[in-house]
């Protein structure tokens, strides 16, 4: 199966709410970058045992690690879970950048060094973070 119609596949197997909430934002992130790179990670490891919740990621960096190894990854990801939705936003260098600038002005929802995390679309401000989202997939961020 193609990586759309993973990711389409795994949208409509959310529950209502949950699932048109994620269709949303995944449109929104189409809409702001729509050649993007996408991702689909089903939650599983080399043996196909769940390791985390699935994610639709949506662009391309490249993970430096400590010992210099690297690896291939998303800048945007996606991911429902068992309380909501998780927005990612990797590679940000400062990890205070997402609390700092989005998490007085986002609405209900809980930011980290990489994640925003909110129980459903209508609790939070979709305009800031659309600005997350556009920031870290133009590099502005």
């Amino acid at each position: 199966m193609n990586i759309p119609a993973q990711i389409a596949a795994y949208i409509a197997s959310q529950p209502d709410a949950k699932r048109n909430d994620l269709q949303t934002l995944h449109n929104i992130i189409i809409d702001l970058v729509p050649d993007a790179q996408l991702w689909f990670l089903d939650g599983k490891n080399s043996e196909g045992k769940v390791v985390s919740n699935p994610n639709i990621g949506y662009g391309f960096y490249t993970i430096t690690y400590a010992d210099g190894s690297t690896k291939d990854f998303y800048q945007i990801g996606l991911s429902a879970n068992t309380s909501g939705i998780s927005v990612y936003i990797m590679g940000l260098e400062d990890k205070q950048y997402l609390a700092r600038t989005y998490g007085t002005k986002i609405g209900k929802a809980t930011v980290t060094s990489y994640c925003i995390k909110f129980k459903a679309l209508k609790d939070i401000d979709v305009n800031v973070l659309r600005e997350a989202v556009r920031g870290r997939l133009e590099d502005k961020v």
